[in-house]
């Protein structure tokens, strides 16, 4: 089952926020055990990030936005500036096989937690550093958190309605995008870096930056870019080198229209009832109907205006063409393939009941029969079960017997 894949793995998650526990998440979730170190009293800043917080049980709490990206992982308090503290973290990281840490450059070197110092005692040691800038640069230094890399990177310069329509401007996304991207590819170098260990049998240092993902994930507007010269322009729900492919107003409310060639759109015209559409040289092809965007958005919209969306829905289906409605997220978790899927998990944590959380998508369609994630923990709830498993001598620091 892939939800063992990571059997025997262990990581130390020294990471907060999003873009770090995203990656680590991951890896509990393929079956490693993930031990998140916490300070005490506080712990990872998310854990106050609300309202909404679960309902309390046995006066325990626990923020909504916290339980996004710590499932399946063990958390152990302990404060690393303190030398005690810091030995106990030195104990379980010299038997580990990955560390993620998300500080900013050079705050772990002052207590002998960077990659080169850890090599030294671990040199198995994969070592995940998730900064804003990388390790090295001329904003190294710098802080910052997805929304800066949202403007930084591009996205926010082509995402947002045009200029001269309502609410022109940039915008960004409703969720923290280039957190979770990086996460996802702090993931995949992991994974990589555990498959070349097997290989050479040396650890390795990995240095993701949340501006590099960022540039990265322009993907198809990079690229217009780098080809064309000319930065993208916002152009609302729009697709930039496709078309009719964005939302349309039906007679009962918005639906997705998304006619991915020529073929498909010489299809919908018919269906139309206007065949001479498919033929008007403004929208023969696809290149011909991007340059023609306004003229033909404003034609389509006036046809699908004319019917509610169940009409048009089940005549795409029947022709082929994709389409998809706007859903709140009521309605997407009532999705019957949604439900088929089992995206939606209900797990229990023995002091905050049932817990909702979002199934791994790596994880869904083939109907796994292996156990429930563990539920997201409660600041330092597996401190005492996970330290006195060490059996520390605590006068050198070393393991007596793990």
């Amino acid at each position: 089952m892939l939800s063992a894949a990571l059997k025997g793995v262990k990581v130390v998650d020294l990471s907060r926020i999003l873009a770090g526990p995203w990656c680590t998440q991951n890896l509990a979730d393929l079956g490693a055990e993930v031990i998140k170190i916490e300070r005490p009293g506080s712990g990872d800043d998310t854990r106050g990030w609300g309202p909404p917080y679960l309902e309390p049980v046995d006066g325990a709490t626990l923020s909504a936005y916290f339980t996004c990206c710590n499932r399946g992982k063990k958390s152990v308090a302990l404060d690393f500036t303190q030398e005690a503290d810091r030995r106990q973290l030195l104990a379980l990281i010299r038997d580990a096989d990955v560390l993620v840490e998300n500080f900013r450059v050079g705050t772990l070197k002052k207590y002998g937690l960077d990659y080169d110092s850890l090599k030294a005692v671990n040199p198995r040691l994969i070592y995940a550093s998730i900064t804003g800038y990388g390790q090295t640069g001329p904003k190294a230094q710098r802080p910052g958190y997805d929304y800066i890399f949202q403007g930084l990177g591009g996205l926010m310069s082509y995402t947002g309605p045009a200029d001269g329509e309502p609410g022109a401007g940039p915008l960004r996304t409703g969720v923290a995008v280039v957190d979770i991207t990086t996460g996802m590819y702090a993931t995949s170098a992991v994974l990589a870096a555990l498959f070349q260990r097997a290989q050479t049998g040396e650890g390795a240092w990995l240095d993701l930056a949340l501006l590099d993902v960022a540039v990265a994930m322009n993907a198809n507007q990079g690229a217009n870019f780098l080809v064309s010269g000319a930065s993208p322009q916002r152009s609302g729900n729009a697709h930039p080198n496709l078309a009719p492919y964005e939302v349309f107003r039906a007679s009962d409310g918005f639906f997705i229209l998304a006619i991915g060639n020529d073929t498909q759109f010489a299809r919908f015209c018919d269906f139309c009832r206007r065949p001479e559409l498919a033929r008007d040289a403004r929208f023969k092809t696809n290149s011909d109907r991007i340059t023609h965007l306004a003229a033909l958005r404003a034609i389509l919209g006036e046809i699908l205006a004319t019917q509610p969306r169940r009409y048009w829905t089940e005549a795409l289906d029947r022709l082929g063409i994709s389409w998809g409605s706007v859903n709140t997220l009521e309605e997407v978790f009532q999705d019957e393939q949604v439900l088929h899927r089992q995206m939606l998990q209900r797990i229990t944590h023995p002091k905050l009941g049932e817990i909702k959380l979002v199934k791994n998508p790596m994880l869904a369609g083939r109907q796994e029969n292996g156990a429930d994630p563990a539920a997201p923990p409660l600041l330092g709830e597996h401190t005492e079960s996970v330290l006195g498993s060490l059996n520390l001598n605590t006068n050198t620091g070393e393991i007596k017997h793990a």
